[in-house]
């Protein structure tokens, strides 16, 4: 559903206007939230039989969907887990996770993500490149339903005697009058709409995002299955 705000909407213009964030180098993503005893014992997401997948077919969704988006959905070259942030329980359901995901085409990126069910709350998302940086501790679902906001550095560097940057971190703030799960069935609706009443053909850009985001995620969770070792895609 965050996709469909318009304040990642606005990121995407600033992100591939060259002018501000330039190159991207290197992006974090977080997503995770500690999760009662109970949640341990019953939920579907900690069941081998049920949802296999754990914390990365949740939350990790969420964060490899972020470097995908940053990325234009170009597909990294090398996912590897990190052997000392992979949790399971005793069925061998992944509970925590961080990997990185390696970019070697035209620009190397470097992106690292983490997901977890022991870990307070945090959405993050950063981006940095070559020119500026983008930050946003609420990517996932805003603070507020109304009004959400992101900092943006571009072009920013330290003074001269080191004692503090020369500029200030700008806060981009962008107003919604429609809440994001709102808009996400409303496009939905109208891609249907589309089909139904004007005989549009089916819209791929939606199914594709999804494709290549399960590739990763089960790129993630093979690296996982295979101690941690590279997988190359």
């Amino acid at each position: 559903m965050w996709l469909h705000h318009p304040r990642t909407m606005k990121m995407k213009e600033l992100l591939f206007d060259f002018n501000h964030v330039g190159q991207v180098d290197f992006i974090h993503s977080t997503s995770t939230a500690k999760m009662p005893p109970e949640f341990f014992e019953n939920n579907i997401r900690v069941k081998q039989d049920m949802d296999a997948l754990g914390v990365l077919g949740d939350l990790g969704w969420y964060c490899v969907g972020a470097v995908l988006w940053a990325k234009n959905y170009r597909l990294p070259n090398v996912v590897s887990a990190l052997p000392a942030g992979v949790t399971k329980n005793s069925a061998g359901i992944v509970l925590s996770c961080t990997a990185c995901l390696n970019y070697d085409q035209d620009h190397k990126t470097v992106a690292i993500i983490h997901c977890s069910f022991f870990s307070y709350t945090s959405m993050d998302l950063s981006i940095t490149g070559t020119k500026g940086s983008l930050h946003l501790k609420d990517f996932v679902i805003p603070y507020q339903e109304g009004s959400a906001f992101f900092d943006l550095a571009s072009p920013a560097t330290f003074m001269d005697d080191q004692t503090g940057w020369n500029v200030k971190t700008e806060k981009v703030v962008v107003d919604n009058e429609t809440p994001q799960e709102a808009l996400m069935v409303q496009e939905l609706a109208r891609l249907a709409q589309g089909i139904k009443k004007c005989g549009f053909p089916p819209d791929n850009r939606w199914p594709e995002i999804s494709r290549k985001t399960q590739i990763v995620v089960d790129a993630i969770k093979k690296s996982i299955d295979l101690d941690c070792k590279p997988v190359y895609l």
